[in-house]
């Protein structure tokens, strides 16, 4: 029997990519000295977790992991998909961290992928499901990706620590991608978004959508935020609110995203204003004291140009 070549890289950094570059071009692949240098070494859980996904949706490959998770191979095959899938990725990561290189790899696959994934929805560290919703599904589309087949579900959130969200996602097949040239970014000409919040009033939606309206309408006027209120089953098991906003000019999309929580020290929420406040501006690439400062300058000119009139008259 022939023995496996591996190729041999370094590091887990870019497990992600690895694994997809390994997959796409049928390349077995060697990691050793995963994390040796650090207190905890070896493969997380989260990216375990990861392989074993890749394991559903492959069919046949193969990996093997040493006693302390400090050396990796992997042998992938054939990206088969299949009709139905589930998959439960713990609570470290959110879906971001699996959707990204599950839907390049599910793009290339014999047969259109429908998951089922639980755990976190929305988390700090990760692509929310509202940003793939709203940005990273229509860049696919450019790219000739067909609407159709092309989903993404909520049926409940879900954040740290206890997750509790569920997500229906749908993976169409293609042929080929079509290439992009993308240099231009455009003028903004309309800004979308979505609050969401778990367990705690419907007040704290309408006092952030309020809050980031105050920021974007002195640039432009075709702004509007839809709000996602969870209660019950639907809103997981943590209190938590959260602002996502995305804007959209053509075929440009640009998205940013805010989280805030509980802090079950000092028993007390962020104010909803500041979260809208905060997301604003960091959609506006900016911070909020930077927007206090903009307001104190509009609102001086505006008294210089009124006392002008008044002089003139």
């Amino acid at each position: 029997m022939e023995k496996t070549r591996y190729k041999k890289l370094s590091g887990s950094q870019n497990l992600r990519q690895q694994l997809v570059l390994s997959t796409l071009t049928f390349t077995h692949i060697q990691i050793p000295d995963i994390r040796t240098n650090e207190t905890w070494t070896g493969l997380r859980k989260y990216e375990v977790s990861l392989v074993k996904l890749l394991a559903l949706v492959c069919h046949g490959c193969s990996f093997e992991i040493n006693d302390t998770g400090t050396v990796f191979k992997f042998k992938p095959r054939i990206v088969m998909g299949r009709l139905t899938l589930e998959h439960d990725y713990g609570f470290e990561r959110s879906i971001g961290y699996f959707l990204e290189p599950l839907i390049l790899l599910g793009l290339f696959a014999k047969k259109p992928i429908t998951i089922t994934v639980k755990g976190f929805t929305n988390d700090s560290k990760d692509p929310s499901i509202d940003t793939f919703r709203s940005t990273t599904f229509p860049i696919l589309k450019c790219f000739g990706v067909p609407s159709e087949g092309l989903e993404l579900e909520i049926k409940s959130r879900g954040c740290a620590p206890k997750g509790g969200g569920e997500v229906v996602g749908a993976i169409p097949v293609v042929q080929s991608l079509t290439g992009v040239t993308w240099t231009d970014e455009g003028l903004v000409k309309r800004i979308r978004g979505v609050t969401f919040s778990m367990r705690v009033s419907v007040q704290f939606e309408n006092t952030m959508v309020h809050a980031a309206r105050g920021v974007f309408h002195p640039f432009l006027p075709d702004v509007h935020i839809f709000t996602d209120h969870r209660a019950g089953p639907q809103a997981g098991e943590f209190m938590l609110f959260k602002y996502t906003s995305t804007h959209i000019d053509n075929n440009d999309f640009m998205a940013g995203e805010h989280i805030s929580e509980v802090d079950y020290e000092k028993k007390e929420l962020v104010p909803p204003k500041d979260v809208g406040l905060k997301i604003a501006s960091v959609l506006l690439g900016e911070t909020p004291e930077l927007h206090t400062i903009r307001q104190k300058l509009r609102k001086c000119a505006l008294k210089q140009e009124n006392d002008f009139w008044k002089w003139m008259k």
